[in-house]
């Protein structure tokens, strides 16, 4: 098989665990908590304990990727990641019991981990040891991918099915994206010498660096949480905007598809913080247009700018995992990840509970922007910290 087919396999691979792992196990639950709450009498601030739930699994998950160093256990871990989320999938559609709902968003949480994170390591690891460009852009378009297949799905299916045989319906789409997820990803090669003989050293940054980049990815993750998790409700409230919650949705998620390889070439010109603090003062922006004027153009716009730089920026600070660390780019991914985690959980417990108080979730969207604001100050401070980033050796274009 020549190299170029086998990085097509293998980025392809990333593609669809992403699409399986985040889009179907983690973004499926978006554009149906609306229909949950309709016809499973899921409450508002339920939804908001089960996202939070969620990605308390995504941030127990970031834990092990960080204390893990062996490939080969990362390796069967995804693959256990893929089934897991096959089968908390179906879990979903088979009970109305709030404890066993949490129980399955907080597996799907760790499938998500184990897509992101240990999959999108090994892929990292194999594209640096065979010389190719430390870039996961083309992977990370499977989280958008995911957002715009799951919106399509609940589009077509609303008028046909309940909530719960949606969920099993999307259990069958999970079935068949696993496959190619699970066999185009090949075992990894645990040397640390690259294919022209190069040993592949790590090259960590500054401990100042490191704590000010994890706050500042902290407030990332409050700027994203509230509107990927209730973008569709919040869409579903606004006057004049009924049913058009999975359009926003849709929107989103037709952003985030090319964002990351957009942000990628972004990165080349400018350089990878400046690609940082661009996407993240655009995605302030994002988050407040369907507040700042609530109609259908703003919404949208906002949904797709929105969707246009939160997976940019996950895939840009991932590729800064693997220039720091080539052997084992997880291990700061992991850590990134346990900051935007914390965020994660606490971010839709806190918009939940405003949203219960006032009837609507501006005032959340007015939270995240003001945390997100503080975030992309903090990464200006960085280039101060840590001009120079390390450029992975590039043979192949």
């Amino acid at each position: 098989m020549s190299s170029n087919i086998q990085r097509f396999k293998i980025l392809s691979a990333g593609v669809f665990s992403l699409i399986l792992t985040m889009g179907v196990a983690r973004f499926a639950y978006t554009p149906l908590l609306p229909v949950m709450q309709q016809q499973a009498g899921l409450g508002v601030a339920e939804g908001g304990w089960l996202a939070a739930v969620n990605y308390l699994g995504y941030l127990c998950g970031a834990l092990v990727a960080t204390m893990i160093s062996d490939l080969s256990v990362k390796d069967r871990l995804y693959r256990i990641g893929l089934v897991v989320a096959v089968i908390t999938t179906a879990g979903m559609g088979l009970t109305e019991n709030i404890w066993l709902w949490s129980l399955f968003r907080f597996l799907a949480g760790l499938s998500c981990a184990a897509g992101m994170l240990l999959g999108g390591g090994l892929i990292l690891n194999w594209l640096i040891r065979n010389g190719y460009r430390s870039e996961l852009g083309i992977t990370f378009g499977g989280v958008g991918l995911g957002m715009v297949l799951c919106s399509i799905a609940v589009e077509l299916m609303s008028g046909y099915f309940d909530w719960s045989q949606q969920w099993l319906l999307f259990t069958v789409i999970a079935v068949v994206i696993m496959v190619p997820a699970w066999v185009w990803l090949p075992p990894p090669d645990s040397t640390k010498v690259t294919s022209s003989g190069e040993t592949m050293t790590d090259s960590p940054p500054g401990p100042a660096f490191m704590r000010v980049f994890l706050v500042a990815y902290f407030c990332a993750g409050i700027g994203y949480v509230v509107s990927a998790t209730f973008i569709v409700a919040i869409v579903e409230q606004l006057p004049g905007l009924e049913g058009k919650g999975v359009w926003a949705f849709m929107a989103m998620g037709a952003g985030a598809t090319v964002s990351a390889i957009i942000w990628d070439l972004i990165a080349r010109r400018i350089g990878l913080l400046n690609a940082l603090i661009s996407a993240s003062i655009l995605q302030i922006l994002g988050i407040l247009l369907p507040v700042i004027e609530p109609n259908l153009i703003f919404t949208m716009t906002g949904a797709l700018l929105f969707g246009a730089t939160f997976s940019g920026m996950v895939c840009l600070v991932l590729t800064m995992a693997g220039r720091y660390y080539p052997t084992r780019p997880a291990k700061m991914m992991g850590k990134m990840t346990l900051s935007f985690g914390v965020a994660q959980i606490i971010g839709p417990l806190i918009a939940g509970l405003l949203a219960e108080e006032s009837g609507n979730y501006n005032d959340g969207l007015y939270m995240a922007a003001i945390v997100m604001a503080f975030g992309s100050a903090l990464l200006v401070t960085l280039k101060s910290l840590e001009p120079n980033i390390k450029q992975a050796q590039v043979v192949h274009p």
